[in-house]
């Protein structure tokens, strides 16, 4: 089966759906299937960049207010139909909401195959941080509508957690809707360097180190995170928090940091390369912190468990189904002091910590990157067999 990729975004943007998109082509191409992606250039660029990896590159121009982000031609995309036409396109996937969506929809039409999406992101909360400038209600009621209308405009769509689904349903959506979380790879278990990365970094061994990993944005609440550790400094004057990861909220971040006189708490140490220097990151951590309510599914906690790393978060909307069984994880109360206090509850206990730490690997080994996509290619099937 050849399936087309259409999304907004991809690597050097570095975030969940990148990560999703690259695992779902690795995992399709190992069972035999082929995924040709058509995504934005993040150089500027006139013409359509053809990849050796199956990629289309498409012009772009910078996103206002965003600036790693790219608003990708419409038509440079849309254009590529004659091109694709000969290769024997089954169906398209589109990943993104945005250019990609119209882009996407125009595609699967002019070649004549269903059209599926994933709606990967909580456009509803997410929004509001990047358009202050107008009534939250307003913005709100507006993405649920543009979401309705996008999400029954299509054949199918996948959502990464049941909780996306009761969302969308809430909203209207008629169309079928499938809970397919993105995976881990098998290669994800290999334990990372952990000891390396905290000579590179000066962090003595015997130091307790919080993780976030994500992009730094304002819907991520690491702010919270920050207050946390202000707290939890009291019982661990030691501890650092590492937050790996760049993005728009970052100024704010170091700001407020300063503010809490946590100087010598907190290392932003930006993005790091996924398949090297991230996993070092993860298993030099003694516990991963995450305290977004916005998430559709939190990859990263998987990664985290994936490397041996106990997960201290909120139980919110799509990280609910990894946080609440408490399985290598601690589902913190939604408020500063109560999760200072879990963190350093954990933190204290070496022999809770190692308990966690092996629950966590073999929580995450449930959520195979193999099994996932053979479950989006029977998906794909269905939607050929109507």
């Amino acid at each position: 089966m050849h399936v087309l990729y259409v999304s907004d975004v991809y690597f050097p943007r570095i975030n969940g759906v990148s990560t999703s998109i690259e695992t779902f082509r690795g995992e399709l191409s190992a069972i035999g299937h082929r995924v040709t992606l058509i995504a934005p250039h993040y150089q500027p660029v006139k013409e359509v960049v053809r990849e050796v990896q199956g990629i289309y590159r498409i012009p772009a121009r910078a996103v206002p207010r965003d600036p790693e982000d790219r608003l990708m031609s419409y038509r440079g995309a849309r254009q590529l139909a004659e091109e694709l036409r000969p290769q024997g396109i089954a169906l398209v996937h589109i990943h993104t909401p945005f250019v990609a969506h119209y882009a996407g929809l125009a595609l699967a039409r002019a070649l004549g195959v269903p059209c599926v999406a994933t709606y990967h992101t909580y456009f509803e909360e997410y929004l509001g941080h990047y358009l202050p400038f107008l009534p939250g209600a307003w913005v709100r009621a507006a993405a649920r509508r543009f979401s309705r209308a996008q999400c029954n405009g299509l054949d199918a769509v996948v959502v990464p957690s049941a909780a996306m689904r009761e969302v969308l349903v809430g909203y209207g959506v008629t169309r079928p809707l499938s809970v397919l979380p993105t995976g881990i790879p098998e290669a994800f278990f290999t334990p990372g360097d952990g000891e390396r990365f905290r000579v590179e970094h000066g962090i003595p061994p015997e130091r307790p180190m919080a993780l976030f990993v994500g992009r730094v944005a304002f819907e991520k609440n690491v702010g919270f995170l920050l207050d946390a550790v202000a707290l939890a400094r009291r019982a661990l004057p030691g501890l650092l928090l590492v937050v790996a990861g760049e993005g728009p909220a970052l100024p704010n971040l170091r700001e407020q940091a300063r503010r809490l006189g946590l100087g010598d708490n907190v290392n932003f140490v930006g993005y790091l390369d996924r398949h090297n220097g991230l996993r070092d990151c993860y298993h030099a951590a003694d516990a991963f912190v995450f305290a977004s309510r916005t998430e559709t599914q939190g990859l990263v906690l998987l990664e985290a468990m994936a490397q041996g790393v106990p997960v201290v978060g909120l139980a919110a909307l799509g990280t609910r189904e990894i946080i609440a069984p408490e399985r290598g994880a601690v589902a913190a109360p939604d408020d500063v002091a109560g999760f200072a206090r879990c963190l350093v509850e954990v933190l204290r206990e070496p022999s809770r910590q190692a308990a966690l730490a092996l629950e966590a690997q073999e929580f995450a080994r449930q959520w195979s990157a193999a099994g996932r996509a053979r479950e989006l290619a029977d998906l794909y099937r269905s939607l050929l067999d109507r």
